[in-house]
């Protein structure tokens, strides 16, 4: 497909579109507070780090945030186990505190529904480390949501993680292969990466499943299960994603 890839900053008029854009994110994902408070602030205040793709006739059809951060600030220097949270956090808390980034993490990189599998997500990581590049990073960053960790929720995200297929070595899971053929190196895991809680009722309405045993529960679209206290009358899902890193 013939794309145009540009950021934001240079097609302000495309904002509402990439907001309206079809997408396939689990409802109870959209619910981490870390994210509800913060990635909308992305548009507003790096729009130079957010990528829009747009088809011939001027549809939007991929969408990519990034954010700059000091990796390298003191207490930091280590790709964090709270992954896609704590990137957010350090952003926002560097911008505030006039710091210097040095790093640019991958947030959001999504293709339109009707477009996946056109290869557009490949060339959407190739854009966004062009990007940070051309803003004077030598490295991009992601905290990776494997894309079909969800057909196989009990298995451990490390051991996942390194699952690689026979042919070729590379990565089984979809989203891991496009990351690593783009030159990306798999650097370990973010145990902690996004947390959403709510109560059973909360978690009913973003599901649909009964939420009315102790223990753990298998949610469609959940990289691990989610936590289920009936006694207390809440439920917790603690998402690992995977650090890759890629050198501009």
């Amino acid at each position: 497909m013939d794309l145009m890839i540009t950021t934001l900053a240079a097609r302000p008029e495309l904002a509402r579109a990439m907001d309206e854009m079809p997408d396939t994110w689990p409802e109870f994902v959209l619910e981490d507070l870390v994210g509800w408070a913060n990635f909308p602030r992305i548009a507003v205040e790096f729009p130079e780090y957010v990528l829009v793709a747009t088809d011939p006739d001027g549809a939007v059809v991929a969408r990519g945030y990034s954010v700059p951060f000091a990796l390298e600030a003191p207490g930091r220097g280590r790709l964090p186990v709270n992954g896609w949270d704590q990137v957010l956090l350090w952003a926002f808390s560097d911008l505030r505190r006039g710091r210097t980034p040095d790093t640019v993490s991958a947030i959001e990189i999504t293709v339109a529904e009707g477009h996946i599998g056109r290869g557009i997500s490949g060339r959407m990581v190739a854009a966004m480390r062009e990007n940070a590049g051309r803003l004077g990073f030598g490295e991009l960053v992601a905290p990776v949501r494997p894309s079909a960790k969800h057909t196989d929720p009990l298995a451990p995200m490390e051991e996942y993680a390194r699952r690689t297929r026979d042919e070729d070595g590379l990565p089984r899971d979809p989203w891991l292969r496009v990351h690593v053929r783009a030159g990306g190196v798999i650097e370990a895991v973010a145990p902690t990466s996004m947390t959403v809680s709510g109560s059973l009722a909360q978690w009913r309405a973003w599901t649909g499943l009964p939420f009315d045993a102790e223990g753990p529960v298998v949610v469609p679209g959940a990289l691990v299960p989610v936590h289920c206290s009936t006694e207390h009358g809440y439920a917790v899902y603690v998402e690992p994603n995977v650090w890759v890193r890629h050198r501009v």
